[in-house]
């Protein structure tokens, strides 16, 4: 209408103000959980009424790869860092719950991530908070959740109970921030050459980042091989 030429640079330089960026897309899935708004308003109402007798925690699994996560660090204009990785790749898996409250951190760790790493975790849950008259979960509907191995051992310990998420929801469960924090800190661009090594500072880490967030697990100093 006004005959008006603008350059594309200064689109360029226009867009970021407006907070337009450019970035990559992520895929999605139309798959949809019918029971979506039941299961978060039963998290919610969990979640209002935690408390020392009736703790929440946030539960996921997490996987360590002896081969590093490589992303973007720290390096000098012009030269890109080198990170060697050890080749054969090996995995180590942590479960973990989050207390929805305290920030309090529990894990367990092992070589298979099976109902039976599931099931080492509740009971560690069970001895450290064996006065609670009950205990809630906040999981996702990974199959060792549900398991009859663990169907079984909640059947035994009733004061259990596990909370599903929807379906493809993993941004609902807390410990995610969590996960990203460790492989940050922790897994990127690693230089370790074995994996004891490796879970030495991962387990440091755990054993650090507690209350979480606001533990500033990002500032603890970490050592690398």
């Amino acid at each position: 209408l006004c005959n008006i030429q603008i350059h594309s640079s200064t689109i360029r330089r226009w867009l970021p103000k407006a907070g337009i960026v450019w970035r990559r897309a992520a895929p999605t899935l139309y798959i949809q959980d019918p029971d979506k708004k039941e299961k978060l308003a039963v998290i919610r109402e969990a979640l209002a009424d935690n408390s020392i007798d009736h703790p929440v925690f946030y539960q996921d699994e997490v996987d360590i790869h002896l081969n590093p996560k490589i992303g973007a660090d720290w390096g000098h204009r012009g030269a890109q860092r080198k990170v060697a990785t050890p080749g054969q790749n090996k995995k180590h898996y942590l479960a973990g719950a989050l207390h929805g409250q305290t920030g309090q951190i529990v894990y367990v760790g092992g070589e298979r991530k099976t109902s039976d790493l599931f099931i080492e975790l509740l009971e560690k849950l069970k001895g450290q908070y064996r006065r609670a008259k009950s205990i809630r979960l906040i999981v996702d509907n990974y199959i060792i959740h549900k398991s009859k191995k663990t169907q079984k051992w909640l059947s035994d310990n009733p004061k259990f109970k596990l909370l599903f998420l929807p379906v493809y929801s993993p941004w609902h469960n807390k410990i995610e921030k969590l996960w990203h924090a460790l492989h940050e800190t922790i897994t990127r661009n690693h230089q370790c050459k074995n994996m004891d090594n490796l879970l030495e500072q991962v387990y440091y880490f755990m054993d650090t980042a507690a209350p979480f967030p606001g533990g500033k697990h990002g500032l603890k100093q970490v050592y690398h091989n």
